[in-house]
């Protein structure tokens, strides 16, 4: 092995067990559930739990570590950063350099941008490099050597979940650097879970225009900057190994694959090397997400191995996603913090902004703003419905710059006391994630937009903002409304809102809210409904439960002055006939 220096996933596994944020695991344990059950259940500990290193692994000679980014420590550790308010600051300083006006600026300027010079993917110079220590090709290869996991119950097999997965253009120009997860099919060959919005999809149909196999090589464990790169949503053509070297502080060790021509990091733990037929597809999934809902089987395309690649002694790295809190919703932290300077670079009249945990990242999203023009809340959500990722978000709400966007809080007594359903909403229809299951329709659906700042001059002022009834039901209240539906679980009154648990059997949405509003009770401002297993004491699930299940255009109902949201499972009652997945649980 060469002496020059590799800062791998390793090196960052014992800075976290120095500083007392792992914990080994020695007893044996099952790739199958086991390793996923006990990293749920750290990930849900408070502060998101420790890092995970499981020494044995049943079936594989191979370790496996989980949870390495599960804390906002963790994180800052692997930007390299104090806090994710350092990481955003360092990419504060370089969107407000502007042009040198005189020499003494000039060189000023040089001194800030050289180390910028050092952050380019570089060429390792050493004999062998560590992720190509071990080569195996033709029937050496077998990928069920690998400790691959199987997450939950009903997946269909064993998921790669931290892949590094590289591509290119089919005629030239920067890598490509993405998180595709892959189905463990066999012994050489896994499905490609590139999403149709991905850039990995968007090359692929560049080599399937032109008839060729596509190459690809997926790196497994690297240093941790690389690993965060992966997730990070930066435009098309932009190498995601310069961001990795901007938080490393330093150019990214690559070395050309054995068998295709593509570049990895030299430090990976592993390296899977071969190509996808543009024209082969096989069933992929289902597969517990992130959303904490199982993702639907369908076609995708299928990536053959010419070869593995490893270190001597290779640690394998994974990852757990489901109903948040879990490690990527860490991850996810970290881009919001990293991206509100480029966000603001466009919009400079953002002040914050603040994605909720149980948005799952594409859901929700809640912006503070300088106000300065009539309608300029609604202009704001219109521009980030055409920015990227935020492309993807369902549901967008505006408050005044002197209101915390994180203080969820502060939000619902806007809500409460201020909202005004006519005045204050904007449905439109836009693309969704394909991960959204409440759509009607998959990839495109209702979004929502709502304008929670003050009124200015020249904009309309709102009407019966906070004339309905607060407080607790009463007895007669409650009986009336158990005898209009008759399958009440649970009820809660909290301020404005009415939270009911109900039994829905066959009935459609809009039937119940119709026999809720002919009840005899005083009407809160909202009345949301939820399915009988859910916990109405349980906020953070209830907001999951609502940022996930409704579409704007067919479950927000408004009925004189209260607003009805039906966060229930939806069937085809209700005019919803796609399938509506399981949410993900580790009982079978």
């Amino acid at each position: 092995m060469s002496k020059e220096k590799i800062c791998g996933i390793q090196k960052f596994i014992k800075v976290l067990e120095e500083s007392g944020e792992l914990i080994r695991i020695r007893d044996t344990v099952d790739p199958e559930l086991e390793i996923s059950r006990i990293t749920d259940e750290q990930s849900k500990s408070a502060g998101g739990g420790k890092a995970l290193f499981f020494e044995n692994v049943k079936g594989s000679p191979f370790p496996v570590a989980t949870n390495l980014f599960g804390s906002f420590s963790r994180i800052s550790k692997a930007l390299g950063v104090g806090s994710l308010a350092e990481a955003e600051e360092s990419i504060r300083a370089l969107t407000k350099l502007s042009a040198p006006k005189s020499f003494s600026e000039f060189f000023h300027l040089a001194r800030k941008l050289a180390p910028l010079a050092k952050i380019g993917p570089r060429k390792f110079s050493g004999k062998t490099a560590p992720c190509q220590e071990v080569v195996e090709t033709g029937d050496d290869i077998d990928l069920t050597n690998l400790p691959v996991l199987k997450c939950w119950p009903k997946d269909a097999g064993r998921f790669v979940t931290l892949p590094l997965v590289f591509t290119k253009p089919l005629n030239g120009g920067p890598q490509n650097l993405g998180m595709y997860r892959l189905q463990i099919y066999d012994k050489n060959t896994t499905g490609m879970h590139w999403h149709i919005h991905k850039d990995g999809a968007h090359y692929f149909h560049e080599y399937k225009s032109a008839k060729k196999r596509m190459p690809v090589a997926v790196a497994i464990g690297a240093s941790a900057p690389v690993i965060y790169a992966a997730t990070a949503p930066l435009p098309r053509g932009i190498d995601e190994l310069l961001l990795a070297g901007f938080f490393a502080k330093e150019g990214v060790r690559t070395v050309k694959c054995k068998t295709v021509d593509l570049e990895v990091p030299a430090d990976a733990e592993f390296v899977l090397e071969g190509y996808v037929d543009p024209d082969e597809l096989r069933m992929e999934g289902p597969f517990g997400d992130h959303t904490g809902y199982y993702s639907l089987a369908d076609y995708y395309p299928v990536f053959h191995l010419t070869a593995i690649t490893r270190k001597f002694a290779p640690v394998y790295c994974a990852t757990l996603v489901g109903p948040p809190p879990m490690e990527d919703c860490y991850l996810a932290k970290a881009t919001e913090r990293i991206f509100l300077p480029l966000l603001q670079s466009v919009f400079p009249e953002i002040k914050d902004y603040f994605m909720p945990w149980e948005g799952v990242f594409h859901n929700s999203a809640i912006v503070s703003i300088k106000k300065e023009y009539p309608e300029h809340a609604r202009k704001l959500i219109s521009g980030l419905w055409g920015q990227g990722q935020m492309s993807f978000c369902k549901s967008i709400a505006v408050v005044d710059d002197d209101v915390d966007p994180s203080d969820l809080s502060a939000v619902a007594g806007l809500l409460a006391k201020n909202f005004d359903f006519e005045r204050d909403t904007l449905i439109t229809r836009g693309i969704l994630d394909v991960l959204d299951h409440s759509a009607p329709t998959p990839l495109a659906g209702a979004k929502i937009g709502v304008d929670l700042t003050r009124p200015i001059a020249g904009e309309a002022p709102r009407k019966n903002a906070d004339t309905l009834k607060l407080g607790p039901l009463e007895e007669k209240e409650m009986d009336s409304l158990k005898s209009a539906l008759g399958g009440i679980v649970n009820m809660r009154a909290e301020g404005a809102f009415l939270l009911l648990s109900i039994e829905r059997r066959s009935r459609a949405g809009k039937d119940i809210i119709r026999a809720i509003s002919e009840a005899e009770f005083s009407p809160r401002k909202f009345t949301v409904l939820f399915d009988d297993n859910i916990d109405i004491t349980d906020s953070s699930k209830m907001l999951w439960k609502v940022f996930n299940n409704v579409d704007p255009s067919r479950d927000i109902v408004k009925i004189g002055n209260s607003i009805f949201i039906d966060a229930c499972r939806k069937t085809p009652a209700d005019g919803h006939t796609r399938p509506w997945p399981d949410e993900l649980s580790h009982e079978h």
